[in-house]
């Protein structure tokens, strides 16, 4: 009797693919029994009707730029013909329109320099300087008065420009302050880290609601007679201090992530702590955090919808301006849908760039 000796050592049970359940697939999710199949039918019955009103408003029966207030009040459609008309306003709020050449650079510099800033190539101390020295002369531009420029006071400003530059300057300004106040918090001074947790409780306390009326009737107040802050000004900086507060929870969330080895092994180098901090502690932290990061400027971003308490007229402030116009018969709908199209595709591209971050790093950490 022989017996047969395999040639070939059987694959390890690691290496073996489980069964495939046939049942796992979209069309057995779909279709698989009779109550899916009817819930299948009637959620699609549901979306093809709605996308046939949806069509028939929004292109069909719609009213396209060109036309008349008056034939907006007697189309059953959408009325675009209101934002071709005023698209401008919307955009730039009562800024001079033979001035608006300037908002739109600045603008078109805020997007280009966000652009050049996605790589984390570009996070260089250059790259710094330049979103400053640009910032300034972006405000100088739409402010004038110098080089011949006519001047426009701030309270003609608004539109996209003003929540491109509340939301930039507030979140440039906040992160390295957030960052100092989750330091402070847990660090061993006693007296940076109870101002810092006062700073912090309070702030977070409070609606940002409460902090720009406090900007906009408290502070001049409290100001010496004579003296005066403009509006865009007490805007950004309530805006600034709630989002120093919000990104200090975040940031310091991140530090408390880090494991206690990684200071110890930098002291055994030899660093210093602020050598520590800024080489191998805080670059780790904000690795872990970006999630929580981004979902704080996106929040902030939409509060810059709040700063018409103080007087100022951001993108949808102006398109509420924009709706009473007795010309027009007030299309709230496509006005909104437009502003809301602008605030999605900017908060939705931060969502995407945070999640190539978050990709590109798992990857280097895999390695």
């Amino acid at each position: 009797m022989s017996l047969s000796i395999p040639t070939q050592a059987p694959a390890p049970s690691s290496m073996l693919r489980p069964p495939r359940d046939r049942r796992d697939t979209v069309l057995h999710r779909l279709f698989g029994s009779l109550f899916s199949a009817a819930a299948t039918v009637a959620t699609l019955a549901l979306v093809l009707a709605a996308a046939s009103r949806l069509v028939d408003w929004a292109i069909i029966d719609a009213v396209w730029p060109g036309a008349a207030g008056d034939i907006c009040r007697q189309a059953s459609g959408a009325c675009w013909a209101f934002l071709g008309e005023k698209l401008r306003q919307i955009l730039f709020g009562i800024y001079p329109p033979g001035e608006q050449w300037r908002p739109t650079a600045v603008c078109l510099f805020i997007l280009a320099m966000t652009v050049y800033s996605l790589s984390p190539r570009h996070w260089r101390l250059c790259t710094a300087v330049a979103w400053i020295i640009g910032m300034a002369a972006g405000l100088l531009l739409m402010q004038g008065g110098l080089f011949g420029l006519t001047r426009v006071p701030t309270s003609s400003w608004g539109g996209l420009p003003v929540t491109l530059l509340l939301a930039v300057c507030s979140l440039g300004a906040g992160l390295p302050l957030g960052v100092l106040l989750a330091l402070a918090r847990r660090g061993s001074l006693p007296a940076a880290r109870f101002i810092s947790i006062g700073v912090i409780e309070l702030i977070r306390g409070l609606p940002l609601v409460s902090l720009l009326f406090m900007a906009s009737i408290v502070l001049p107040i409290l100001l010496p007679a004579g003296m005066t802050i403009d509006s865009l000004l007490r805007a950004g900086i309530a805006l600034t201090i709630f989002s120093a507060a919000y990104l200090a929870e975040v940031i310091r969330g991140g530090l408390q992530a880090i494991p206690a080895g990684q200071a110890e092994a930098s002291r055994a180098l030899g660093l210093s702590w602020w050598q520590m901090t800024r080489l191998v502690v805080l670059p780790q932290a904000l690795r872990k955090v970006i999630a929580p990061l981004t979902n704080t400027a996106i929040v902030m971003v939409k509060n810059t919808s709040l700063v018409l308490i103080v007087g100022l007229f951001d993108l949808l402030s102006s398109g509420r301006a924009a709706l009473t116009d007795p010309a027009w018969p007030t299309p709230y709908v496509e006005t909104y849908l437009f502003i809301a199209s602008i605030y999605f595709c900017i908060c939705f591209g931060l969502s995407r760039y945070s999640m190539w971050l978050e990709r590109r790093y798992k990857k280097g950490e895999l390695r």
